[in-house]
């Protein structure tokens, strides 16, 4: 499968059932990271403006960078930002991931503003979209609908008790399980545990939801050996740990090894 083909096709790909796609994600706002960690075997990057540092201008240059190396970029937005979606559709954005959707109509917002009519209200300005992908304008029009997605995170006790009710909402492509948040949630605060059996049966829930009503299920996994095992679970798209995570961890592997060798 051609570079182009793995983006231009990002969407199908993603939804397909057993789709076992695993993601970099990348909170440090620097371009040049993304065209690093798109070297590797990842099936598409992440950007996280949440909780990372990203802003509109270096998040369509990290854009630009995954579509260099010839990886699909999706976006976490800020919580609320749907304005930003939009925006980051228009930059050639493959998704938009939004967090704290805990309603209907917090699903519908964000359906709104990254679905064009009639399934929302988009406003049109893709040019940089267009030039990436090389479709005209009646063309992009025509497709984006489908080609670009759509997700919900699941992450509060509210949001868990109105899956099913969110999972309909029309336009919505998949829901994304932030297994940290969701774990603080339905222990009252008590723990941050999202690598637990008590986890797993809600992520198992959650997965049998989305296939009841036809979306896709993703996840933040820890590193990687839980990414693996959530993808056994049957999750389609799913994050192998974080930018940082994998820097720091990378760079205890390299001193370790000088020291074992410098004491042998």
């Amino acid at each position: 499968m051609s570079s182009a083909t793995m983006i231009d096709d990002f969407a199908t790909r993603v939804k397909a059932e057993g789709a076992g796609l695993i993601s970099a994600w990348i909170g440090i706002p620097d371009p040049m990271f993304v065209n690093h960690l798109a070297q590797e075997a990842f099936d598409a990057v992440v950007l996280d403006m949440q909780h990372g540092m990203w802003d509109m201008a270096s998040a369509a240059n990290g854009i630009a960078q995954g579509r260099l190396a010839g990886k699909p970029v999706v976006a976490r937005i800020p919580v609320g930002a749907f304005a930003t979606a939009s925006r980051l559709l228009d930059a050639g954005a493959a998704g938009i991931i939004a967090p704290m959707i805990n309603s209907v109509a917090d699903a519908e917002a964000l359906v709104k503003a990254t679905k064009y009519p009639p399934v929302g209200e988009r406003s049109w300005g893709p040019t940089l979209a267009m030039n990436h992908s090389g479709l005209s304008g009646p063309d992009y029009l025509a497709t984006a609908n489908e080609k670009t997605v759509s997700i919900a995170m699941i992450e509060t006790r509210v949001a868990l008790e109105a899956a099913d009710e969110i999972l309909r909402v029309e336009g919505l492509d998949g829901v994304f399980i932030g297994p940290s948040d969701l774990s603080i949630a339905l222990s009252n605060g008590a723990k941050l545990a999202p690598d637990t059996a008590d986890m797993d049966a809600v992520l198992k829930h959650l997965v049998a939801r989305c296939r009841a009503h036809g979306k896709f299920a993703c996840v933040f996994g820890s590193n990687g050996e839980r990414a693996g095992e959530l993808l056994k679970m049957g999750f389609q798209f799913v994050i192998a740990g974080a930018d940082t995570q994998q820097l720091r961890a990378g760079a205890a592997s390299a001193i370790a090894a000088a020291r074992s060798v410098q004491k042998s």
